[in-house]
């Protein structure tokens, strides 16, 4: 389980949110950053058009959003997704709408943050479990220094599953911040196979809990619904 201990942050422009009432009650220590100033070109904004809530949705995950994801926010309105960019382990660049097709549960995290090493290997048995042609675990890294770094971590858990993705220059996360979506680390969200928002959890989790695969199996089921 994740270490919900107090978390001393080792970076002095990043804060410890021990606890946090209301959506983060009962999540492991999450770090706030700095927001900075989204990339002007607001990478997250699209066509929210092509975007549909399907209907009665909400109402059936919120009943699944148990345990260790009821922190999770659930949205009600159509967000896309598919323009955030990052890029892969040879460093090409790819966006969340290469992946239109499989659902996807996007995780920003950083070696700098124990919360995010703490629940890497559940992300990684996730990918193990449900990972294929319609659902992938998505691990975009936003260390700014030290490339290597991310892989060393992912050698050292001997990460058996997970694809290594990247943001050196942390926009990804800046974007979300811009729309509400983050503020620190770690920060996941449910995207469908349309590229479009299902709902977003600040803090750690096991994520390979029954309560959080059975919530993603129906957001996979969608596809074929």
């Amino acid at each position: 389980m994740t270490d919900r201990s107090a978390l001393k942050p080792n970076r002095p422009r990043f804060l410890i949110a021990a606890a946090i009432a209301g959506t983060l009650a009962g999540l492991g220590a999450v770090y706030v950053m700095d927001p900075g100033k989204g990339n002007p070109d607001v990478r997250v904004a699209g066509d929210s058009g092509s975007c549909k809530v399907p209907n009665g949705r909400v109402e059936k995950l919120k009943d699944l959003a148990r345990g260790e994801i009821a922190a999770l926010s659930l949205v009600d309105a159509p967000v896309t997704l598919a323009g955030l960019s990052f890029t892969d382990e040879a460093g090409a660049p790819k966006t969340l709408g290469d992946f239109k097709g499989r659902a996807v549960l996007l995780n920003l995290w950083a070696t700098w943050c124990p919360p995010c090493r703490a629940e890497m290997p559940s992300l990684d048995r996730l990918e193990g479990e449900l990972g294929g042609e319609d659902f992938e675990v998505v691990t975009v890294n936003i260390d700014t220094r030290d490339p290597e770094k991310p892989k060393r971590f992912f050698e050292e858990i001997a990460v058996k599953n997970l694809t290594r993705y990247a943001d050196p220059t942390a926009a990804i996360f800046k974007d979300l911040r811009g729309q509400n979506l983050a503020f620190g680390m770690p920060t996941t969200l449910v995207v469908d196979a349309e590229g479009c928002l299902v709902g977003h959890l600040a803090g750690a989790a096991e994520w390979d809990s029954q309560e959080a695969k059975t919530l993603i199996g129906e957001v996979i089921a969608e596809k074929n619904g």
